[in-house]
């Protein structure tokens, strides 16, 4: 699959998809392929694609065809790692790389909540960075989105140069889910399935949620003519979305009507879930006990708060082990004075402070 260019010069705007149905969700195992290229510079050779161990042979030959594009995927599996960790930082799952190599540990192989957010930050994290890639002009094949053009219904001038989100979701939807598109077709689709409508759905979490940006062109900075443009959405923003969608994701099974299977709710008393929500099959373990086989660190030791009553709180963070409190020195920014203009100057004090930690 190669992804097509314009033969004029002004690069273009869409991708159309090749008659084959290998279109592809980012999973675990091509996420564990791109974070252990670090030690490759830049996928810049075709051999590079051949070295991601974990990728499909259809995910090699787009790699080799796409290889400017790549270095974007990596960046994205690798931001989506960073919002994950950021998400659930103070909880039991911590989203946390065991022992450098189990990204993510055994627990995501099973149909989880956690497997399910994994999937739906990963598809966005690509989409979302080979999108900034394209409008920032380092893809020769894509730029800005110039199909927004005119006046708004409220008065602003569109500048035509809009992020291409459509570019990014359309790479990321193509690049990694020959595996799964394939088993969704056949009768033990359900964890397929599964996979495909969350990939999706952290996609939908940011064609949803673009901005408009708008900048003002005028004498002595009025606003007489305003430019606006479609603007990605901060990606902290779609890990926090997600990270709602996580804890209100929808427990399905699988059902069949003839040769088709879909999911549908567990309990046929909830709704149905939307083209944003997660859906996962099996419950979760309760996190709390080191597994190393399973890629699970446990909460020994962990931070905890002991004034909170949410997850976060040394009683559920601890799994009721209990806490030990420790006296620390941490180092703090302290006198901050405001100088004209425009800085903040501070201290650097030393503050004694207590801090609780997981028996």
């Amino acid at each position: 699959m190669m992804f097509r260019v314009c033969s004029s010069a002004v690069k273009t705007n869409q991708w159309v998809p090749p008659k084959m149905s290998h279109v592809s969700v980012l999973d675990v195992t091509c996420i564990r392929a791109l974070l252990h290229s670090a030690s490759v510079a830049t996928i810049d050779k075709t051999d590079h694609c051949e070295s991601l161990v974990g990728l499909t042979k259809r995910q090699i030959k787009i790699c080799k065809k796409n290889l400017e594009v790549m270095e974007s995927v990596r960046n994205g599996a690798q931001l989506s790692i960073a919002e994950c960790q950021w998400q659930f930082k103070t909880r039991r799952w911590n989203c946390s790389t065991v022992n450098g190599t189990k990204i993510f540990g055994k627990v995501l192989s099973d149909g989880t909540r956690e497997a399910a957010f994994v999937h739906a930050i990963s598809a966005a994290g690509v989409a979302h960075q080979v999108t900034r890639a394209c409008s920032s002009g380092a893809l020769g094949r894509c730029g800005c989105d110039r199909t927004v053009r005119g006046f708004s219904p409220e008065g602003f001038q569109w500048s035509g140069c809009s992020d291409n989100v459509a570019y990014g979701t359309a790479f990321s939807k193509s690049f990694v889910d020959a595996r799964d598109l394939r088993a969704a077709r056949g009768r033990s689709s359900a964890r397929a399935l599964m996979n495909l409508h969350n990939n999706e759905a952290g996609r939908k979490v940011i064609e949803y949620n673009m901005r408009v940006e708008c900048k003002c062109h005028g004498v002595s900075g009025s606003c007489e003519t305003k430019t606006c443009w479609r603007a990605l959405p901060k990606f902290r923003v779609v890990g926090s979305i997600l990270r709602e969608k996580f804890d209100t994701a929808t427990e399905v099974q699988p059902r069949t009507s003839g040769k088709r299977s879909q999911l549908v709710p567990l309990n046929a008393y909830f709704k149905y879930h939307s083209d944003t929500d997660l859906v996962y099959l099996d419950s979760s373990p309760d996190f709390c006990e080191q597994d190393s086989q399973n890629g699970t660190p446990g909460t020994h030791g962990r931070q905890c708060n002991k004034t909170s009553r949410a997850i976060d709180g040394c009683d559920l963070l601890c799994c009721g082990r209990g806490y030990t409190t420790r006296t620390e020195i941490v180092k703090e920014r302290c006198e901050c004075k405001f100088y004209w203009c425009c800085f903040v100057k501070c201290k650097e004090c030393e503050v004694e402070v207590e801090l609780n930690y997981c028996l």
